[in-house]
This record gives structure tokens, sequence and C-alpha cells, in this order.
């Protein structure tokens, strides 16, 4: 009997995956639960576990290519028979290439493929290779670092061997099921291995090589002139953690070369026309092509702005009652729970008493519906190096201070190690953006579709205000809140940047549900 596995659902929205790594080939045993392949979407990767115990049969979807909801990634042979339905071996399909035996004296080639990519995510870039052709790997063992437009992909060896070939070099992009290296499994490194004559990253021989993308990337980030940092990859190839060694020592010069020029994609829309450009100047720039992230964020926002009317309404805030509270509490607060006590837990519980009264900024549109929710997931942006991304602190109405303030730090922490999943990034009802973090004093934040509401903080700053008649110094924050006007009326929008503005000036509020 064979149990087929199928792409899992990939989230709001999402359609479509790329097949990014396979961790097991034709013919391996696999285990209930033990995990298949790896998808990758436009916001994070996706694992695939086994639905049953027996033997991989047929891989239906490659790495690389791209497949949608629900479609058919392989078969498990489940049962005795499982082993006699095993690929043979006859040299005439790659899958049967894959589960020759180890006796089959080094002719025994597995393909590494693009692993799951996640929701929606059709392709990624090849962003630095860790491994050359001729390099002996362990079973996963990382051979390669992807990009897509959400987070970074590591993809491991799917077995031990000799890295014969690489089929997609650095800073090419892939789709869903692409190939991307051959491993010789058994094979001793320079014996029966089909490797070639050289790797396909390197030009020539001694330091003509390509640097890491990710390491162009972030020297031009940095202005660090690449010349001035020594490479630790193969043939002294500059890696990303050489650029990061690089950049504590004292700045060198600007760089005199723009940096080597790499082919574009086929299928990229067209650019919109640059004027002319002086030829010192352009000796003096630098080309860096952005992250998959980058490219999702900027058609995300442009895609809120041109469907939603947005609207923008402002009030400030005296923070003096909760920094009294957090000074007066803080000390016993993190020796209960374990957590330093924020800001955003406040935020957080002033927005779910506002929306309880507001439920239109807590709704959303759906054709010609409004579906109300009767629940807060709050998302909470963050800034990351790779770009922003919005966690989500599901049920936060039920959530005390102390929990809302460990997930908000754990979420934080992994969405800057790039470790967030697709289900960490589903289904918020509305958003906090902290801009204030940054030095922001004021600024429009642009709507988390197809959320109505998002409210933006910012820097706390001392400002003279009158108080009874008296002119006093008070910390002062202005508070800005972006909704769809298209679901939430003026009145609504500000009664709710109102209702915020009195819980976090008289806390007790909260308490006493007014």
């Amino acid at each position: 009997m064979a149990t087929e596995v199928r792409v899992p659902t990939l989230g709001e929205s999402v359609t479509e995956a790329t097949v990014a790594t396979w961790f097991k080939k034709p013919g391996d045993a696999v285990a209930v639960d033990e995990m298949l392949c790896e998808l990758e979407t436009d916001k994070v990767t996706v694992e695939v576990p086994s639905p049953a115990a027996g033997t991989l049969g047929e891989v239906v979807a490659a790495e690389g290519e791209t497949v949608g909801v629900n479609a058919l990634l392989a078969t498990i042979a489940e049962g005795v028979e499982a082993a006699a339905a095993a690929p043979k071996g006859n040299g005439a399909d790659k899958a049967e290439a894959q589960a020759e035996t180890p006796a089959d004296a080094g002719g025994n080639t597995i393909d590494v493929m693009v692993p799951t990519l996640g929701e929606s995510v059709t392709e990624a870039t090849v962003s630095t290779w860790f491994k050359a052709v001729g390099d002996t790997v362990a079973q996963d063992e990382m051979l390669c670092e992807l990009e897509t437009d959400k987070v970074s992909v590591e993809v491991p060896a799917p077995a031990a061997g000799v890295l014969s070939e690489i089929v997609a070099a650095e800073g090419a992009t892939v789709d869903a099921s692409a190939k991307l290296a051959v491993i010789s499994a058994g094979a001793a490194g320079g014996g029966a291995s089909p490797a070639p004559a050289a790797p396909s990253t390197t030009v020539g021989g001694g330091k003509d090589v390509k640097n890491a993308p990710s390491a162009e990337k972030m020297m031009a980030e940095k202005g660090i002139d690449p010349g001035s940092v020594q490479g630790s990859g193969r043939d002294g190839r500059v890696m990303k953690e050489d650029v990061a060694k690089a950049a504590s020592a004292p700045a060198a010069a600007p760089a005199a070369a723009p940096a080597p020029a790499r082919a574009a994609p086929p299928a990229e829309p067209a650019a919109v026309p640059r004027a002319p450009v002086a030829a010192e100047d352009a000796a003096r720039e630098e080309r860096v092509k952005m992250t998959r992230l980058r490219q999702t964020i900027a058609r995300r926002l442009k895609d809120a702005q041109n469907t939603a009317a947005i609207l923008t309404t402002y009030n400030e805030v005296d923070m003096s009652a909760v920094m009294a509270i957090r000074n007066e509490y803080k000390a016993e607060f993190e020796k209960k729970h374990g957590v330093r006590l924020g800001f955003m837990s406040f935020f957080t519980k002033a927005c779910v008493h506002a929306l309880h009264e507001v439920p239109e900024v807590n709704a959303e549109i759906d054709g010609t519906d409004i579906v109300y929710k009767n629940f807060v997931h709050m998302g909470v942006a963050a800034g990351t190096p790779q770009g922003l991304v919005v966690p989500v602190i599901r049920d936060v109405h039920e959530k005390s201070f102390a929990a809302i303030e460990k997930e908000i730090g754990e979420k934080g922490k992994r969405a800057r190690d790039g470790k967030l999943t697709m289900a960490e990034m589903q289904g918020g009802t509305f958003t906090l953006s902290n801009g204030g973090v940054y030095g922001s004093l004021m600024s429009s934040p642009i709507l988390n579709p197809p959320q109505s509401g998002i409210l933006g903080m910012h820097k706390i700053q001392d400002r003279p205000m009158v108080v009874n008649g008296e002119i006093v110094i008070r910390p002062m924050m202005y508070l800005a809140l972006s909704y769809d006007h298209r679901i939430v009326d003026g009145k609504g929008a500000v009664t709710f940047l109102v209702r915020v503005k009195e819980a976090l000036e008289d806390p007790r509020r909260l308490l006493m549900d007014l």
C-alpha cells in the first residue's frame, strides 16, 4: 500500500511553495513524522513530515520545483513490499541512481535539492556555498545557504560523500524544485567520483573567485572595501563572517572599483530607466541585488497602499504613570517572572482594551463582508538584519503582563535569528510598530493586510506641557493609528486612540475596564 505525501496547508494567501531540500531519497526507510523535505515560501520554511512508516518510493516534486497547496510530493511504500518496490538502479532514472547501494563503488550519486520554502514562496537565491566541489561532506552537514524574501534557509547534506558538482552557483535564483548540487555517496574524494575539473564558483586559480553574495551585500551596507577583507573561504573567498570581523576593525579606504557584476535572472520585471551616470560616478557605485525578503516587503507594502484607503490619526500620551509603575515594580516583577517589565505589555493591554470598544479596528474586509474578530492576535513588528517581520502573539486578550513580555522577547529573538516559522507570522488581527526604539519622533505606519489597523509608537521625549494651568516637563510620546477608512470611520479611529491614551496615562482604568 502506498501513502501519498502532499503539500501541507501553507497559510493565508499563500498558494504555492518551492521544494527546497529533500532529506530522504527514493529507497530510504522513513519513520512516522520523520522530516522528508523542506519547502520554502515567500514567508518561511515549512518542514514536511512523513505521514507513515515505510520506504520512500517516488519523488514526484524534485528540488527546485514550484508546487501548489495539496500537490503530490512523493509516495511512501508501507510494509515489507516497500523493499521490493525500491528503485534498483539501472542508470536510466535519477531516482534509481540515488537508490544504489554503497557497494556500487562510488557510482551512487545523490541530488541536493532546494528544501521546502514555505507558503507562496516559489524561488530563492543561493546566498553562500560553504563547501566546494571535491570536498568531503558528512550527512546533515550544512552545504549552502539560500535566501528567500522572508528568511534564510540552510541546506544540509542528504548523505555523506563527496560534493561532485555544484549546479546552482552563488547568486543564482532557483525555483522550489531545482537541483543545487550532486553528492557522490561512498566516494573517497578523488577516486571514482565524477567531479568536474573546477568548481563553478572559481575563475582560474588563486584569488580570482567570487565572494559570497551575502558578504558582498554586507560590505555594501557597511561601506567596507572588499580588498581590505581577508577571506577564509576556499581559494580566499570572502564569507559573511569575514565581513563581520572586518567591520569591527578600523574603517578602510573606499573601494576603488565596483564589485564584480552578476548576470541578472532572466525573468525579472523591467526596471525603471535610470538617468545617465557619469563614468567617474559609476566607478564609485556598487550594485547589490535586493534580497527576496526585501522584494516581498516592497511588494506587500505597495499592495497595501493600492488596496486599502489608508488614513492616519495622531495623538500624544503622557508616559509618566507607566514609567512610575515600571520603576516601582520592575525589580520585583523580574524576580518573580524572570522577564523584564517593558512598555510593550502596557501598550498591548491598552490596545486590547480599546479594541473591545471599537471592534472594527480589529476586523477585516473579505469581499463585501466585514469579518469581526472576537479575539486579539497581536502582531509585533520586529526589525531584523534581513528586513521587517511581524511575529504574532496569539490571544493576548487572555494573557498576563508577564506572559506577553516573555512571548514578545522570545519571538523577537527568533525573528533576529531567522528562526520564525510560518505559523508564528500568520493570523494577526492588529499590529504594534515601535519605531521609537530607533529614535523616531513621529511617522505614519502602513497597514499589514488584511488587517485594518496598526498603531505606531514613537520616541519618549521630555516636553513642556501645561497641566492645571502650570508648565511642567513630562515624558511624552506621539501615537499614530493608521487604519483602513473603508471599514473604520474617523470617529472610531479617534475613539480608539483616545482610549489607548487614557489607559496609558491612568493604568488603573485597565483594572476597572473604563
